[in-house]
């Protein structure tokens, strides 16, 4: 069967997460269609299950080093809106597959298993053991990738390497980069959410008074969007990012991040305020997602209250963060309680093995991609490993343009059936190089 007809088979497997519901029945068909697709893994490979999560391990019948782990989650958010195909279709058309999970993540899912089914049936004799860890609540941040840390912790495993979702190959991932970039993420912030509530009267709305709950919070957060309370400050990883792409930008920018260690001062300053995506990657951010206020179109809340999602940096982490929130809702007369407190994640160096040894693959399988270490803005399961890893990567190995990007929890998601072969091939050396 073709690459593309697997990969096709797999979106037609509706896998959608929800919160609060295990939906047991759709990961448990899903992972029949994994049976039938990766008959080797299968046989070969002993299974653990975690309510819907998987975790495989081929055994090294004479292991010479620690094990090692790949990751690609099998859970996928919903689809909504107008496709161009319907969204659990796997519709091969125009040299692409379409459906909700083809770049996030049943792509490099797919790859990973493909790769270790033909090594397998090749003979191959691995030189460690080899786990394929997959969680069906990643997309919810759900309980799949902590059971199965736990279960490693457990059973002592070690891995002396990790390769989970992350960056991918994409032309100019900085505005004005030339080339195609391998951007491998070795930095993930942590994750808070913060509910703050102001408290009132409440009362008729034909007689309001001053400072009552909504107007509070609306000047709490305009002081925020006005004066980021965050400081932005350049980190080694994404100093080595600019040293990277640098010499690919023309102009007075490039010859700035060819440089950047010596205009830090500048660079802290000014990115935020034209680059929200490297603003992100330097600094601590805040995004206000929900509010509720009083039920009655003429009603004055007792009780009002917005949520913030923030991305907590190492130099700010999360108790400096509700500390400079709690600081500034003060003067508003807001009460700030935290939801839930995530510490960013060890930084992994660009300089070691792990690291280098992913940049050699890369190279050997897309000779003119540039290898690129990058902060992760986003949150991944690998979150959850460092305590079984000191090497926790974060990269797919498949080759994506503006529009697949912009698709991942959008409409018309979809991936270019070419680059498939080279993922399988990348998964395929990286068990080999050990």
């Amino acid at each position: 069967m073709k690459y593309e007809e697997k990969l096709s088979q797999m979106i037609q497997c509706e896998t959608v997460s929800q919160v609060g519901k295990l939906n047991l029945e759709k990961f448990e068909g899903f992972q029949d269609k994994l049976k039938e697709l990766f008959p080797s893994v299968f046989k070969t490979c002993s299974l653990t299950l975690f309510d819907g999560s998987l975790l495989l391990c081929w055994k090294s019948k004479n292991p010479k080093g620690d094990p090692i782990i790949m990751m690609s989650h099998q859970d996928v958010v919903e689809a909504t809106g107008e496709w161009k195909y319907p969204p659990f279709s796997g519709q091969i058309a125009d040299g692409k597959i379409y459906g909700r999970g083809t770049v996030d993540t049943k792509g490099a899912l797919f790859c990973i298993f493909q790769a270790i089914d033909e090594l397998i049936s090749e003979g191959y004799v691995n030189n460690t053991d080899v786990y394929i860890a997959s969680s069906s609540t990643e997309e919810i941040s759900g309980p799949g990738g902590p059971a199965i840390v736990e279960y490693l912790k457990k059973n002592k495993v070690k891995a002396q390497f990790l390769i989970d979702e992350g960056g991918m190959i994409k032309s100019e991932p900085l505005k004005g980069a030339k080339g195609k970039f391998a951007m491998i993420g070795v930095l993930e912030k942590g994750t808070c959410n913060f509910k703050f509530v102001a408290k009132g009267q409440g009362g008729h709305a034909s007689a309001p008074g001053k400072a009552t709950p909504i107007p509070r919070l609306a000047a709490f957060i305009n002081e925020i969007e006005t004066k980021d309370p965050f400081e932005a400050k350049l980190n080694p990883t994404t100093l080595e990012m600019f040293k990277r792409l640098g010499p690919t930008i023309s102009g007075p920018l490039g010859f700035v991040l060819k440089h950047a260690n010596g205009f830090k001062p500048i660079l802290n300053k000014v990115l935020p305020k034209i680059n929200p995506l490297a603003g992100a990657m330097i600094k601590t951010t805040i995004a206000f997602t929900t509010c509720q206020g009083a039920n009655g179109l003429n009603v004055l809340p007792e009780t009002a209250y917005v949520t913030g999602n923030c991305r907590v940096i190492h130099h700010c982490d999360e108790n400096k963060t509700e500390e400079i929130l709690k600081e500034l809702a003060k003067p508003h007369d807001i009460e700030v309680v935290a939801l839930y407190k995530s510490s960013p994640c060890p930084v992994v160096n660009y300089k070691s093995s792990q690291f280098k040894l992913l940049e050699h693959t890369v190279k050997e399988v897309f000779p003119s991609v540039i290898p690129c270490p990058y902060a992760m803005t986003g949150g991944t399961d690998a979150r959850f490993y460092s305590e079984v890893s000191d090497a926790c990567l974060r990269f797919a190995p498949l080759e994506i343009n503006e529009q697949q990007y912009k698709s991942i929890h959008g409409i018309d998601e979809n991936i270019d059936i070419a680059p498939l072969a080279k993922g399988v091939e990348f998964y395929k050396l990286i068990v080999k190089a050990f």
